[in-house]
C-alpha cells in the first residue's frame, strides 16, 4: 500500500517567529527548572504557600528540565510539548485550589503553554500537517 504524503512548506518569517516563541518558553522553563533544583527561598516559599512539601522541589525541577529537553530536540519536540502541557496543567490545578488570582497567577501556565504550542506549530511540519485540510478531487 502506498501512502501519499504532502509536505507543507513555510516561509522563513513564520519559522523564525516559531523559533523565537520556542526560545522564550524554553528560557522561562529552564530558569524555573533550575531554581527548583537549587531550591532558592522563593521556590521554598511558593511550595509552602501551595501546600507542597519542600523536598518535592528537586523532583519538580528535574521533571521540568527533562520535559524541556524533550521539547527542544526536534525529534522529540511533540512528546516534550505534550509532557510540558501536563506539567503546566498541574500548576494550574494547584493555583485554582488556592483561589489565586485568575489572569495573573492561575492562567500564567496557560500563557506559557500557548507559547510552547504556537512555537511548535510554526517550526514543526508535523504539527502543521495535523491542521491541513485535505481536499479530495
Amino acid at each position: 500500500m502506498q501512502v501519499a504524503t504532502r509536505t507543507t512548506s513555510i516561509s522563513k518569517a513564520p519559522l523564525w517567529i516559531g523559533r523565537v516563541l520556542t526560545a522564550l518558553a524554553a528560557l522561562f522553563l529552564l530558569f524555573d527548572g533550575i531554581i527548583h533544583v537549587m531550591q532558592i527561598s522563593p521556590v521554598v516559599d511558593s511550595l509552602n504557600q501551595l501546600g507542597y512539601p519542600v523536598n518535592l522541589a528537586l523532583a519538580l525541577g528535574v521533571i521540568e528540565l527533562v520535559c524541556l529537553a524533550a521539547y527542544v530536540f526536534p525529534a522529540t519536540s511533540v512528546v516534550g510539548a505534550v509532557l510540558l502541557t501536563g506539567y503546566l496543567g498541574g500548576a494550574i490545578s494547584a493555583h485554582l485550589r488556592l483561589g489565586d488570582p485568575l489572569f495573573s497567577t492561575t492562567l500564567f501556565p496557560v500563557y506559557i503553554g500557548i507559547l510552547i504550542w504556537c512555537g511548535l506549530y510554526l517550526r514543526d511540519e508535523r504539527i502543521r500537517a495535523l491542521f491541513t485540510v485535505r481536499r479530495e478531487r
